[in-house]
């Protein structure tokens, strides 16, 4: 039998645990799950999946280009000279929402009644 090496990988604590907790659920080790990762990629010469990005909502899309423009300079963002005021803008944000939450609540409840 050939001897076994060593290979060094650096992962972040937080993905090394789940992948422990993910491939102890299948009575392997993080090691047996990059070996047979190795041994899939020689029998097939290739990256054993497709990478690929992720896919985003439009919403979500919207937010990422948003940050871009944001980051390059083609849009201004508001700024606050204070926490205090950013707080109070905030909390009147807030207070505007749900007084119009509890308005199209009680429009309902006077719908239902009638």
């Amino acid at each position: 039998m050939e001897k076994t090496a060593s290979l060094h990988i650096r992962v972040k604590p937080s993905v090394k645990k789940q992948a422990e907790e993910l491939f102890s659920d299948y009575g392997l080790t993080v090691s047996d799950a990059v070996n047979m990762f190795l041994h899939q990629a020689l029998l097939e010469y290739r990256i054993p999946f497709q990478p690929h990005q992720p896919r985003y909502n439009a919403e979500t899309l919207a937010a990422i280009q948003e940050t871009k423009d944001i980051i390059a300079g083609r849009v201004q963002t508001k700024t606050y000279s204070s926490y205090e005021e950013f707080e109070a803008e905030i909390m009147a944000e807030i207070a505007a929402e749900d007084a119009e939450e509890a308005r199209l609540l009680e429009e309902r409840t006077r719908a239902k009644a009638a």
